[in-house]
């Protein structure tokens, strides 16, 4: 085997979580409460109400009515979620679907192009589109392009969700996506989405509020949410709902993202790198999935390519006798099981490519 390889592959392994301790639930329990209930106030003395998003749409079969005309007044749209990275973009993307269709995690810029995620009721059809965090001097051709694929969603929405961490002050970058909205979206309505107001801070919860409200005074709507919580979700795709104009259908009903099974194949497992790597890893790694293939037994067959930039990161992702990279396999097979709903034979490499993240010919190969 080459020196620059490593390959590991299975099919059927479990794996489990530790759960949380008891101590750590109760006053992540509290925590939440307190600050839904300040904000249940807060939405009353403006007119709004906090609700819990509902249960999933139910896709074991295709509703009746998919197939009937578009009723009159039919809405339809697309939302651009914008700012700057790890306020939960993706997290709120797939709370407002009612099902993963983006990958999450707690490091930022996990999200590297823009991926639609479409929700369709009998009465309209919304397209949620994920982008990447946009921040302030990008150093590798990676991040400016990922930077471009943000600011490009803007002039094309109906509609802009600027998201937020409302539970600390706004930050540079926030003042930077303010002044880029104000520019490019001068006549579309802008939403702000003060996510994570289970973390919000009580006593400077209107403090902070209109800390956002006030960097940007044009914004058509506000909703407080946690889209990790589902708090609000569904109240905010309302409000949402309010500015969509009207329109025909754009994708099919029972379709819910515009990626591929290959792409989400990539990045399930890319997922799964940022999971189980250290802090130097994830925004080093890419995935390539090679082969995809269904099997004469029904089993979906996946070969990828993981690519690092160093040998001490490939070191890292195969771990010691290649326990983490079998890791990442199990967890990687077993959400893309879930997302197709069938059995999956997942076959992986990891191979160093030296600073392919300012590479212009290995980024096309990437799909960048």
């Amino acid at each position: 085997m080459a020196d620059d390889d490593a390959k590991v592959r299975w099919e059927r392994e479990e794996t489990s979580q530790p759960p949380q301790k008891a101590g750590e639930e109760a006053e992540e329990m509290d925590q939440h409460q307190t600050s839904e209930q300040l904000i249940e106030q807060f939405l009353a003395e403006t007119g709004g109400t906090v609700s819990q998003a509902g249960a999933s749409t139910d896709t074991a079969g295709v509703p009746s009515w998919e197939e009937e005309p578009l009723p009159e007044g039919h809405r339809s749209g697309f939302v651009a979620l914008i700012g700057r990275p790890n306020v939960g973009k993706s997290t709120l993307v797939n709370a407002l679907v009612g099902k993963k269709v983006t990958i999450v995690s707690s490091k930022p810029q996990t999200t590297r192009s823009r991926i639609r995620g479409i929700l369709t009721a009998p009465e309209y059809q919304m397209i949620f589109v994920d982008t990447p965090g946009i921040h302030e001097h990008p150093l590798r051709r990676l991040n400016k392009i990922m930077i471009q694929e943000a600011v490009d969603a803007i002039p094309d929405a109906d509609v802009i969700l600027f998201v937020v961490d409302v539970s600390v002050k706004p930050r540079r970058e926030d003042r930077m996506i303010a002044r880029l909205l104000q520019e490019k979206a001068r006549h579309r309505p802008v939403i702000f989405a003060l996510n994570k107001m289970d973390r919000l801070p009580v006593e400077r919860a209107r403090e902070l509020i209109e800390a956002y409200w006030a960097i940007l005074p044009e914004h058509a709507d506000s909703i407080p949410v946690s889209a990790l919580k589902g708090t609000n979700v569904t109240l905010l795709r309302d409000h949402i709902l309010q500015f969509v104009p009207e329109g025909p259908r754009y994708y099919p009903g029972d379709q819910v993202t515009d990626q591929t099974e290959r792409q989400i194949a990539a990045e399930l497992i890319r997922e799964a790198l940022f999971r189980y790597t250290r802090e130097e890893v994830p925004h080093s790694v890419a995935v390539l999935v090679e082969e995809f293939t269904q099997r004469k037994s029904g089993t979906l067959y996946v070969a990828a390519t993981i690519w690092v930039e160093r040998a001490s990161q490939k070191a890292i992702v195969i771990g010691k006798r290649g326990e983490r990279l079998k890791q990442i396999g199990v967890v990687a097979r077993g959400e893309l099981e879930r997302f197709i709903g069938g059995r999956v034979y997942l076959d992986l490499w990891v191979k160093v490519k030296p600073d392919w993240r300012d590479h212009a010919a290995r980024l096309r190969e990437l799909g960048y």
